[in-house]
């Protein structure tokens, strides 16, 4: 079932969220610290401002704010609280992000209509294979959608590919909740213990923390390299902590698609100007409906194209393509502007590269310097030097490679610590 909202045109969209748009003003301006200071600041008066237009008089929100004063955001005494979360810390220290049951009846609205928009019932059981734990959103969310949707759902975790087919062999599931590099391994596991993984009652993937789309949307090598092997259907999602919502693809495959009932969204460029079609800008969402710490004009750090035709699922939402890259991970190597997400392409697609990690880092003479650290298990001949031409071939520019033990990368990228694969390393 699709929210009546997303059926409806971009310009109904706008005008819904317009009519919200001053009880959120009316709310950070009265319950946030910093968006009272902002305002006062700024010598904005909320009420003038009536349209998304009118947004832009409002000087956005950076990760640096939020990293300074936390707190400051905070809307809601803490008897209100209900749930803790911190993000990641992908670009520096975790924030957190307290969450009132009016917030966790929101995320299960958004987790609950985004599965449906991946083709989700309450026929299916989902093996989730994201924590629960270590403060996350994500698995908590996931949760709280699928239990909304009124689907099963097996709280499995991460890892550990033999128990994740004794839960596959014991109850069934339909689904799978998972970063999508993970399937490689469930399916090098099956393969090297003569498990029958292509005759299961797994039908679907719904992937998260990695692209499964090149940037015309095309599958990418990694989602390529599943569907050569098991014949699943395979969905992307994007999603922040700070916006506690998603954009998942439906069928159609065509981006993830945005629920405006949920957030406002703007794509910006780095002088904060709106960018056109066509043209890649970074991510920056008000909050709808958020109690414990709405967040105005924030912007995510996250470059994205997007696209506003209709789709032939029936929603006529904007719809989110890949993630381009960080702004704060580009990297300038020997004259050429890269994000980690064009190297990722490449390794993803070299014959022998089991694993890996890739580490920046500013060289003897100030300029970034790019080390790969490969896990294989045989190094053929010539191996560097194919490596290389293939970047060559793609990037024109070729990075540092180093080969390494396998086993040693693949605990590089699971540290304890860590809720995501870390595949990125920044020492600049």
């Amino acid at each position: 079932m699709i929210p009546e909202i997303e059926t409806k045109s971009l310009a109904e969209q706008k005008q819904f969220q317009e009519t919200q748009l001053p009880e959120m003003l009316g709310y950070v301006s009265q319950h946030s610290k910093f968006y009272s200071d902002l305002f006062k600041k700024n010598n904005i008066d909320v009420s003038k401002i009536k349209t998304l237009e009118d947004l832009q008089q409002i000087p956005v929100t950076t990760k640096d704010d939020i990293q300074q004063r936390n707190t400051d955001f905070i809307c809601v005494p803490q008897n209100k609280i209900i749930d803790y979360i911190t993000t990641s810390g992908t670009l520096g220290d975790p924030v957190l992000f307290p969450m009132t049951d009016k917030d966790l009846d929101r995320l299960a609205y958004n987790e609950c209509i985004s599965f449906q928009c991946a083709d989700s019932t309450n026929d299916d059981v989902f093996q989730l294979m994201t924590t629960l734990d270590k403060r996350f959103m994500a698995g908590l969310a996931y949760f709280l959608g699928i239990r909304k949707l009124g689907a099963g759902v097996v709280r499995v975790g991460g890892g550990i590919p033999e128990l994740q087919w004794d839960t596959i062999k014991r109850i069934n599931p339909t689904a799978f909740v998972t970063v999508p590099s993970f399937l490689l391994k469930l399916i090098e596991y099956a393969e090297a213990n003569n498990i029958d993984f292509k005759n299961t009652s797994i039908t679907k993937a719904i992937c998260i923390g990695e692209s499964l789309r090149n940037q015309d949307l095309s599958i990418s090598t990694l989602g390529q390299r599943i569907l050569d092997k098991w014949n699943i259907k395979l969905y992307s999602t994007y999603a922040s902590t700070e916006m506690s919502a998603a954009f998942t693809e439906c069928s159609a495959g065509k981006g993830g698609h945005h629920h405006p009932e949920l957030v406002i969204v703007e794509f910006l460029d780095e002088e904060n100007n709106p960018v056109k079609e066509g043209e890649a800008g970074e991510v920056t969402i008000t909050t709808l409906g958020v109690e414990g710490m709405p967040l105005l004009r924030f912007k995510t750090g996250d470059l994205c194209h997007h696209y506003t035709e209709e789709c032939s699922c029936g929603r006529k939402t904007i719809r989110l393509g890949p993630i381009v890259g960080r702004r704060k991970q580009m990297i300038k190597y020997k004259g050429t502007t890269l994000y980690p997400p064009a190297l990722y392409d490449i390794l993803n697609n070299i014959e022998g590269v089991k694993n890996y990690i890739v580490e920046v880092y500013t060289n003897e003479i100030g300029t970034d310097e790019i080390l790969i650290r490969i896990g294989c298990e045989t190094i053929p001949e010539n191996f560097e030097k194919d490596i290389k031409d293939h970047f060559r071939a793609k990037l024109r520019v070729a990075p540092l490679i180093r080969f390494e033990d396998a086993d040693l990368i693949a605990k590089l990228q699971f540290p304890e610590i860590s809720r995501k694969p870390v595949v990125f390393i920044d020492k600049r």
